[in-house]
């Protein structure tokens, strides 16, 4: 009696993961997308958390045999509709993940081989979430992605293969930025004003209207106290923003600060990278960067235009789970008919 045939693997299971979010993508050879789902973000990404999102983008492509694969221990593999010690075999040939807080190579390394042992996949591959946008943005496996979002990174692949990135772990490691760091400097600079320490600045009066809040004191406790979280403030960009354009000076120089910030880090990687004097891509990303504030990206691009005349500043047109997406129909050595494919199925 023979046996039907053994049903062929999609190409790449994509992840992206990060504070607020976590999407999975399963992508066929051609670069169709087969199947996605979104689950929760981490702050400590591991194969146990993904687990669950796994077990869901296997079963709304239909694969056989994926019921169980949520429940599945590190170790078990099979084929597609063959089970392995824990009832579930491999989704993908290959698993592409990127992953904000994975931020060295060795815990890089680490979760790729955690990936490795649960069987999921022939192979795995996992990078820090820049690498994702970099390639999302990007027409070419190379090329600088500047991330702006809760934190900053920047990150950095030369022609030649050669990387350039930063720790990126907070501000001992050099880091000033981003919606975390922003919202605390807008909470700095209203009090000061308000109790008199620093100078006049809307701010004052903006902040606690935007909480609902009578003063910049009430602001305060409520954060003390936990009533205002850290997701609270960090959407405190959207008041300073606001500021900026009404022409709010202390607001001004906020915006300012973080441009110059967001030029440092890129024009280190490119410098590192010899990238300079090329007509390198240079995607700007992440939450504060994508809504593309004139205040903010005209400042950044116009400092990049000055250090690197020929770079070329852009944003990514598709969501970073594509450009993990891409980073492994790349490691497939996939046909360019499936890249484009896939882009187009974004």
């Amino acid at each position: 009696m023979s046996r039907p045939p053994t049903p062929e693997l999609p190409a790449v299971l994509a992840i992206d993961g990060g504070n607020s979010k976590t999407d999975l993508v399963l992508v066929g050879s051609d670069g169709s997308v087969l199947a996605s789902v979104r689950g929760p973000g981490s702050t400590a990404p591991d194969s146990a958390s993904l687990a669950p999102l796994v077990a869901e983008v296997a079963r709304k492509a239909g694969l056989p045999g994926s019921e169980g694969a949520a429940d599945a221990p590190a170790g078990a593999v099979g084929t597609a509709g063959t089970p392995g010690r824990g009832g579930f075999g491999p989704v993908a040939r290959h698993i592409s993940a990127c992953l904000a807080n994975v931020d060295l190579p060795e815990e890089e390394a680490a979760l790729s081989a955690e990936l490795a042992e649960r069987g999921w996949s022939h192979s795995s591959q996992v990078l820090n979430d820049t690498f994702a946008l970099l390639r999302s943005g990007t027409q070419r496996p190379w090329g600088v992605a500047m991330v702006c979002g809760a934190g900053m990174n920047c990150a950095g692949v030369a022609p030649d293969g050669r990387t350039a990135r930063f720790l990126a772990l907070g501000h001992y490691t050099g880091d000033w930025g981003g919606g975390r760091w922003l919202g605390d400097e807008i909470l700095y600079a209203a009090i000061r004003a308000e109790d008199g320490r620093g100078p006049e600045t809307a701010l004052r009066r903006e902040v606690p209207a935007y909480f609902g809040e009578a003063s910049m004191h009430d602001v305060c406790v409520a954060v003390h106290k936990g009533v205002l979280a850290e997701q609270d403030v960090i959407t405190l960009s959207r008041v300073l923003f606001q500021q900026a354009e009404a022409g709010d000076p202390v607001s001004l120089a906020l915006v300012d600060r973080q441009a110059e910030e967001v030029f440092l880090m890129a024009r280190s990687i490119l410098d590192r990278l010899d990238l300079t004097g090329t007509d390198v891509e240079v995607v700007l990303g992440g939450g504060i960067l994508a809504s593309r504030h004139p205040l903010l990206t005209q400042s950044v691009e116009a400092r990049l235009k000055e250090h690197a005349p020929s770079a070329l500043p852009c944003y990514a047109d598709v969501p970073p789970v594509a450009g993990a997406a891409l980073l492994g129909l790349d490691h497939l050595a996939a046909p360019p008919e499936a890249l484009t494919r896939l882009r187009a199925s974004f």
